[in-house]
């Protein structure tokens, strides 16, 4: 059994050949996605965070939104640039996201991917220390936000409050009981994912990974699987963490799908140039169900994780996308045995 969710990056275009052409449709439209992705049976709704683009960039009040609009779909993010947050905020908005959602929120974070803009982080007052950079900055406010999330007392109380405190040190407020267990970091390379191993997050892994070894993206990500969870053991965590990786994946089963996605049954790994090193990219799976299923197996990273993230083009609107997660969820993981 495997969960199944969808990945959106939330892009929005004014071209008459988008669907989601202002920041609005995006809005609205991923709650609407959300919403009939629970009713068809898909466990998992996650979103992207971009800044200074045309894509989805707040998380916490859609996924409020999400959260009350749906009952048991797992709600998410995919991930978060940690490199901008104020973790003691993030915390509380993620607390308050938690409780409306009754403890569904799954949030990844990271060190983010490549920018819009030059260190935009510095425009949200975030500056690394002196002797760090930028992804130590975002390791640095990822263990603050792990260290709060976990509710208890550290803020000395003022003595004329405007409110009685109860004793002792003052934690954030929400609390979200649970949540410090339910967050995931977006891992790049295999190193990386032994640290968030260390920490105790889950790992969440996408379709590129920053390093190449020569061998297939597939089996590059599985390594970096057994390594984090090689990690975890030896860090003596007590629970069972969850790994997820994303894939794009398009059953072709109308004429619809073959005009889309017919050119990419011929896709395959590529390696490029990303933040100056290296990287390799996997391959979007397109094809008959028959053939997919085939393809799938032999996939040494979606078979060893739990979790498996769609990335869906959302600019082809609601309707759409809906019809490629139904494909998925009762036609192809079926055949998979994943249902």
């Amino acid at each position: 059994m495997k969960k199944i969710g969808f990945l959106s990056f939330g892009h929005w275009n004014p071209s008459p050949h988008s669907q989601t052409r202002s920041a609005s449709d995006v809005l609205h439209q991923t709650i609407d996605l959300a919403v009939g992705a629970e009713e068809i049976g898909v466990d998992g709704a996650y979103v992207r965070v971009h800044h200074f683009a045309r894509q989805l960039a707040s998380p916490f009040p859609l996924l409020a939104a999400m959260g009350a609009r749906t009952k048991t779909i797992e709600l998410g993010t995919g991930v978060i640039d940690m490199r901008y947050e104020n973790p003691l905020y993030m915390a509380e908005d993620a607390s308050s996201a938690d409780l409306i959602s009754n403890s569904r929120l799954q949030l990844g974070v990271s060190r983010g991917s490549p920018e819009q803009v030059i260190d935009g982080y510095r425009y949200f007052g975030h500056v690394p220390r002196e002797g760090t950079d930028s992804a130590d900055m975002a390791r640095e406010h990822t263990q603050i936000l792990l260290e709060v999330l976990k509710g208890e007392g550290f803020a000395q109380p003022n003595p004329r409050p405007m409110f009685a405190n109860p004793p002792g040190l003052l934690p954030l407020e929400p609390h979200a009981p649970g949540l410090r267990d339910r967050i995931w970091w977006g891992a790049g390379s295999r190193a990386t994912a032994e640290w968030a191993g260390e920490q105790g997050m889950n790992l969440m892994s996408s379709t590129l990974l920053t390093e190449d070894t020569g061998v297939p993206f597939h089996q590059l990500q599985a390594e970096q699987i057994q390594r984090f969870r090689d990690a975890w053991k030896a860090a003596g965590h007590e629970r069972t963490p969850r790994v997820s990786v994303s894939r794009s994946v398009f059953p072709i089963v109308n004429d619809m799908d073959r005009a889309y996605f017919g050119r990419e049954t011929r896709s395959q790994d590529s390696v490029g140039f990303l933040d100056g090193g290296n990287a390799r990219f996997g391959k979007t799976y397109a094809g008959e169900i028959e053939d997919l299923v085939q393809d799938l197996k032999e996939d040494e990273a979606v078979d060893a994780a739990d979790t498996l993230l769609l990335t869906i083009p959302n600019q082809l609107g609601v309707d759409y996308n809906l019809h490629v997660l139904e494909s998925v969820v009762k036609e192809l993981a079926p055949a998979l045995g994943w249902r």
